[in-house]
Formats: C-alpha cells, sequence, structure tokens
C-alpha cells in the first residue's frame, strides 16, 4: 500500500527541535513571510491536534505539524517555491481532486501543492483544506491497516 510506505518515511525523520518556529520562519525569504505566518496560523486554528516543530523532511529545513509524534502537515519554503505537505490529501482521492480544481495555478502532487504566493495558494482554500483534513485520524488509519493485515490468512 502506498499511503503506508510513505507514512513510514516520512516518520523515519523525527524532528528534533533545533529551533524555534519563529526563528525558522524569521530565515525565510521576507516577500514569503507573511504568506508562511498565516499558513502556519490557520493550520493550528484549524486542526488542534497538531504540534509543530523545525525539523528535517526530505533533505529540507521546515515546520512540521505532528499529531501524537506523526507528520500530519509540513511548511517549507525553498529556493524557487514554497510547499505544504498534506498526508491525509494523499491517500484520499476525491480530497486531492476537490483542491485540485480550487487551486488550478499551484503544482500539486500526490501529497504536496508546491506554490509561489499566496495567489496561487489563497489562505482561504488552505483553511479549508486543513479543516477538511483535521478529523483524519492517520493513526487509526495506520493501525486498523495493520490490524486488516494481521487478520488475512497467510499464503504458503
Amino acid at each position: 500500500m502506498i499511503f503506508l510506505t510513505l507514512y513510514i518515511f516520512l516518520n523515519i525523520n523525527k524532528s528534533n527541535p533545533i529551533m524555534t518556529i519563529t526563528e525558522h520562519l524569521n530565515q525565510q525569504d521576507p516577500t514569503r513571510l507573511p504568506l508562511l505566518q498565516q499558513l502556519h496560523a490557520a493550520i493550528l486554528k484549524n486542526d488542534p491536534s497538531v504540534e509543530p516543530v523545525v525539523g528535517s523532511m526530505m533533505g529540507k529545513q521546515m515546520i512540521l505539524y505532528n499529531d501524537r509524534g506523526h507528520m500530519k502537515y509540513a511548511l517549507a519554503s525553498v529556493k524557487d517555491y514554497m510547499s505544504l505537505h498534506v498526508l491525509p490529501m494523499y491517500m484520499n482521492a476525491p480530497m486531492h481532486q476537490k483542491y485540485e480544481a480550487l487551486l488550478p495555478n499551484a503544482k500539486i502532487q500526490k501529497g504536496c501543492i508546491n506554490f509561489k504566493d499566496g495567489g496561487e495558494m489563497p489562505l482561504t482554500v488552505a483553511t479549508a483544506l486543513i479543516t477538511d483534513c483535521a478529523p483524519i485520524d492517520l493513526i487509526k488509519i495506520r493501525q486498523d491497516y495493520l490490524d486488516a493485515k494481521k487478520k488475512k490468512p497467510k499464503k504458503a
């Protein structure tokens, strides 16, 4: 199952706080800072299950939003664009399609949205996305998958 593979991969790199969120944000391009701060606030306001920490994922420092120690979202600012990683969207085709239509100017991958500015990632759409993702319990989904796998008879 692709979801399980991604989930495990993303959680191998457990975050080690190397700086505060504010310190991290203050190191970003000043033209991106207002949008990054607004997205950060929207994530915290609309998904109270997550705790932010600066950590490393895919070789980049970013803000990881962890639910019970497991990454649910990540917010990054890299060379040419910003990224919002949304693990609940990765395994939810209807949600992926909905936000692909709502964000026509952003580059949407399986579970990641790349954008250059607020025109490509309007705060209202980002807030709706987080609101839609908030009730999704990735840990329960993973546990249900593992429990179902245990119940399947093993092949000889």
